[in-house]
């Protein structure tokens, strides 16, 4: 990223906070990474773990791509990578103006041994809640290890999926429409769950086995 283009981005942040848009046209959640290769854990990817971005989508979320073109649904999030410590001041800036620019509920992941992003975005954006994701098991200490009255929610390493999840949980205090998705959600866990164990039981083990192949 070119000093101009990080200088845009920035400007754009902070020019967005001072718009006065209807909170509906806002992204509620903001998913932010370290970097890009940390993209199919937060996202997921097709032929691995789901991430944040199946979760959101699978409960009724679009992702925002323009400000001045937001999508049709009710609800929505954005999606950035920046950096803690390649692009600190993108970093200030993304979690400072983050209330103002209508979010509700940020999801942060970050790999590597110094995965700083989540704990400083907990600590910039405070007091808006911040769901931190480590992209690796090594990641753990640094993500969870924030200091008393500096809160940040954690998930176990790698898994965005359900950062996503107790996003939305938060945000289903507010909005019952959330809570009925939720629901129907873990109502459909439930099913698969026995569907798989009537069959397992019928088919026995090996005929459950070869169905699986």
């Amino acid at each position: 990223m070119s000093d101009s283009e990080l200088r845009r981005l920035i400007d754009d942040l902070r020019a967005e906070a001072q718009r006065d848009r209807d909170p509906e046209e806002t992204p509620e959640i903001g998913v932010v990474m370290g970097s890009d290769s940390d993209l199919d854990v937060m996202a997921g990817s097709e032929d691995g773990r789901p991430g944040a971005y199946d979760a959101l989508t699978e409960l009724g979320f679009e992702e925002v791509t323009d400000y001045d073109d937001p999508p049709e649904a009710r609800f929505t999030f954005e999606t950035y990578v920046v950096s803690a410590h390649r692009t600190p001041e993108l970093m200030y800036a993304y979690a400072e103006t983050a209330e103002e620019r209508g979010l509700d509920v940020i999801i942060a992941g970050a790999g590597g041994k110094s995965a700083d992003l989540p704990n400083m975005t907990a600590s910039l954006a405070y007091p808006l809640p911040v769901v931190g994701v480590p992209v690796q098991e090594k990641s753990l200490p640094s993500v969870v290890g924030m200091p008393t009255g500096a809160p940040i929610v954690a998930v176990d390493a790698g898994k965005s999926f359900n950062a996503a999840l107790s996003a939305v949980q938060m945000l289903s205090r507010q909005h019952d429409e959330l809570r009925d998705r939720l629901v129907e959600y873990h109502d459909d866990l439930q099913e698969g769950v026995a569907e798989v164990s009537r069959r397992l039981h019928e088919e026995g083990t090996p005929g459950f086995r070869d169905s699986r192949e």
